[in-house]
């Protein structure tokens, strides 16, 4: 949903979805790509509500489980309630990798509601490994059913993604996630490191259609993994034809590793920064590289958009201001 601006109509999602059951996999996350409450003015607005999203896949859904994504401070209570109520099976309660305990009570609730809780600790690249190790164990004790490494900046390199999944692995109880993005163009190689570290769950988009440069792409997942002789359950030709029939017409550029995405991963800044960092860019005439490495270095994270603009607006006066002391001094 970030890589089109939120703007899948809730038959685009039926259909997506139903492509996507069809191929054989086992769980599909749906809704604003802030995840539930995220549509606002702060986050963008969704073309529906997550209700109208929620009731659309569920009608085309059997086996396939149902997922919605919750980041505690955008959605609440109230949204895991309605969640529960339209049918979704699972909750991805994302966290920045420091801020594990916000989750606590989100856990909680889900657990209350017959929901499968997982757990993601993003922007894993911004701490240590033994902090990761902590924030996990910390998932572990509230209940939570998975445990996810995630790359939400697409910085991590392949020995990093290892390094974290292998000690995560050995700390928890639960099963170990991976979820990547491909500003780096590592998507794959990142996630094939998990499973090798021994990440049993990984995410995917159809044509790597995610923030920023985009996610691991399924389809191509798909296959290495068929290759690798490791069984997922995925028809690759029905995945295949969901990519291109399904999601490419309905894709508002293509999925690449532009210079844009690039600086992201390279800068370490929360992929769905780079279309507001854009945005940005445009209104006060600011490169929206420079926009991405200032976030970089401010170590900003998900939940905090706002600091787009001023740091947009503060280099446009900075421009101006030096404009007019050439002036002055010519």
């Amino acid at each position: 949903m970030h890589a089109v601006s939120h703007r899948f109509t809730p038959d685009d999602m039926a259909v997506i979805a139903a492509a996507l059951a069809v191929a054989g996999l086992d769980t599909i996350e749906v809704g604003h790509g802030d995840g539930m409450g995220g549509s606002s003015y702060q986050y963008g607005f969704a073309a529906a509500t997550d209700v109208e999203y929620l009731r659309a896949v569920k009608s085309v859904l059997t086996k396939t489980k149902l997922a919605v994504l919750l980041l505690p401070g955008i959605g609440t209570h109230r949204d895991l309630e309605k969640a529960a109520k339209y049918g979704a099976d699972t909750v991805r309660i994302a966290t920045h990798v420091t801020e594990a305990d916000i989750a606590a009570q989100h856990v909680q609730i889900a657990k209350s509601l017959g929901m499968e809780a997982i757990c993601f600790l993003m922007m894993a690249h911004m701490a240590p490994t033994a902090k990761v190790v902590e924030q996990a164990r910390l998932f572990d004790s509230y209940g939570a059913d998975v445990v996810y490494v995630t790359d939400s900046a697409g910085a991590l390199l392949p020995h990093q993604v290892g390094e974290r999944i292998a000690a995560v692995k050995e700390a928890v109880s639960v099963p170990v996630g991976f979820h990547a993005h491909n500003n780096l163009g590592l998507a794959v190689g990142n996630t094939l490191a998990a499973v090798a570290a021994g990440a049993s769950s990984v995410d995917g988009c159809l044509c790597g259609l995610g923030a920023a440069a985009g996610n691991a792409q399924t389809e191509i997942l798909a296959a290495v993994f068929d290759r690798m002789g490791i069984h997922t359950g995925i028809d690759l030709y029905k995945v295949m034809d969901a990519a291109e029939d399904v999601v490419q017409p309905r894709m508002h550029r293509p999925q690449i590793v532009g210079k844009l995405g690039l600086t992201t991963g390279w800068a370490g800044v929360y992929g769905s920064f780079m279309l507001h960092a854009t945005r940005a860019g445009d209104k006060y005439g600011i490169d929206p590289r420079d926009i991405l490495v200032e976030l970089g270095r401010l170590k900003t994270v998900g939940g905090q958009e706002d600091l787009i603009i001023d740091v947009a607006s503060r280099f446009a006066r900075e421009a101006g201001d030096s404009g007019k002391h050439l002036l002055q001094r010519i």
